[in-house]
């Protein structure tokens, strides 16, 4: 069986969030077991697990990314947005736009220090939508 769960998250600054506790309130009882898949519906943000417990990781992840990915590249064509338009679309093309994670008695299978990011790259953002999908 499959269930689909829209869940609406409220405008962040642009950066590295875990949104772990955001995406269970918004799909309430998890099975016993299953298979949860997460989708973003937005090619400028991102979804991953990364660790959950020190901050300087999304401190990190920022600065590395934006090292990366630069702004204001010469020969970005796709800008009609703003400098950060296309760098956001690159870093969401490496990151990825959805995630899965398995089900195991009632609670999602994370390792000790993981948690569910929203990665935003937009410095104006706007609420991003998720769809979560429960398989059992």
């Amino acid at each position: 069986m499959i269930s689909h769960h829209p869940i609406t998250l409220n405008p962040r600054g642009r950066g590295y969030h875990i949104i772990t506790d955001e995406v269970l309130s918004g799909v309430g009882t998890l099975p016993k077991t299953g298979l949860m898949n997460i989708f973003i519906q937005h090619t400028s943000a991102s979804i991953m697990i990364n660790e959950n417990y020190d901050p300087t990781v999304r401190e990190d992840l920022e600065e590395s990314f934006n090292r990366i990915v630069k702004e204001d590249e010469p020969w970005y064509k796709h800008t009609a947005e703003g400098s950060d338009d296309m760098p956001a679309h690159i870093k969401g093309a490496m990151i990825g736009f959805s995630i899965s994670l398995p089900i195991e008695n009632g609670k999602l299978s994370l390792g000790t220090w993981q948690g569910i990011y929203l990665c935003e790259f937009r410095n104006a953002p706007s609420a991003r939508k998720l769809i979560v999908s429960l398989y059992t």
